[in-house]
């Protein structure tokens, strides 16, 4: 897969994007602070490509998914999909714009009307963008989604509790797909559900996405789950990027100590592979107060007084591999040059 290519081949470009939640205080209601959610990012998600993007809780990483579709208002920055900034458009516009862009969320139980059956909570997308002239079209479609995400048609009746929670989160990706959309952010889609219904959902992303030439932003916690259906990885912490790499390069040879730390703590299904876990000290700092210099220079296990006063950006590390992008000044395995 040739990187190099034209920008046409570039369907997301998130450019210095910034979220910051104000935090209100006193009798008057003023804002006394701000929590740094999201602070200046930026990459490019190509056509068909999934980007997976992970990092710990509260480091922002659903904050930035919800930003990218407008779910709530970036505070600076542009959001272009296929050539247009859509931080610029006004609601109509957006809402026409939804149906190339769409989510599939963390929690199934959570995200489905309890009261609606099935038939009617596939149906609503498809009466509200107006993609079903008729019941029986209606109908037809949503046997087709039924088909597309494996559950059987007699499901159209039924109510989301009667489904076990793999089921809900398939009832919630053909939610998504009914729209026929290029574009699905997926916030965390299978961390609510048990270990092995994970992989049939990833699996059965995966030929989705084939099949209708999806592109995916894929947001989770765990790196292990990321690995198999990411081409890239950005590994978040603290509202910035750490570092993004192709996903083999990222796995094989990760540039970051925070990265390293990450993958450290995945199991080794090899029990002759000892794996040296390192362990990070102390908490994550508070978003409403990041430390100068390095975000992670608290934690990180070779810091040096350089990383206490300079905030390091993301940059190349070796430049025969220009995608791999680390934000240290001191990157582990190999020389910076």
């Amino acid at each position: 897969m040739s990187h190099d290519s034209s920008s046409s081949d570039i369907l997301l470009s998130v450019r210095n994007l910034v979220k910051r939640f104000p935090v209100k205080g006193g009798i008057l209601g003023r804002e006394v602070a701000s929590v740094k959610a999201v602070q200046d990012i930026s990459f490019d998600i190509r056509r068909g490509e999934t980007l997976g993007l992970v990092g710990e809780s509260g480091c922002g990483k659903s904050t930035l998914g919800r930003c990218i579709l407008r779910l709530i208002e970036p505070t600076s920055g542009q959001v272009i999909f296929k050539g247009q900034d859509i931080t610029k458009l006004d609601s109509r516009e957006m809402r026409k714009l939804r149906r190339n862009m769409q989510i599939v969320f963390q929690d199934p139980y959570a995200s489905l009307n309890p009261r609606m059956t099935i038939e009617e909570i596939l149906g609503e997308p498809l009466i509200i963008h107006g993609l079903a002239e008729t019941k029986e079209d209606r109908r037809k479609q949503i046997y087709e989604l039924l088909d597309l995400v494996g559950l059987r048609r007699e499901s159209i009746s039924r109510y989301p509790h009667e489904f076990s929670g793999g089921q809900r989160q398939r009832i919630c990706i053909a939610r998504a797909l009914s729209v026929k959309p290029e574009f699905l952010v997926c916030d965390e889609p299978v961390s609510a559900l048990d270990v092995s219904i994970q992989a049939q959902i990833v699996n059965l992303m995966q030929d989705l996405q084939k099949e209708l030439k999806l592109t995916y932003l894929f947001i989770a916690h765990d790196l292990k789950v990321v690995e198999h259906i990411s081409n890239r990885v950005a590994v978040m912490y603290l509202g910035k990027i750490a570092e993004i790499a192709e996903s083999e390069q990222l796995y094989s040879n990760p540039r970051h100590p925070y990265t390293q730390a990450l993958l450290s703590a995945i199991p080794i299904p090899d029990p002759t592979h000892k794996n040296e876990r390192i362990i990070l000290q102390g908490d994550v700092p508070s978003p409403l107060n990041p430390p100068e210099g390095c975000f992670f220079h608290p934690r990180c296990p070779s810091v040096q007084d350089r990383c206490r006063s300079e905030r390091p950006v993301l940059s190349v590390m070796d430049p025969r591999d220009p995608l791999h992008q680390a934000a240290c000044h001191f990157p582990v395995g190999g020389e910076r040059k």
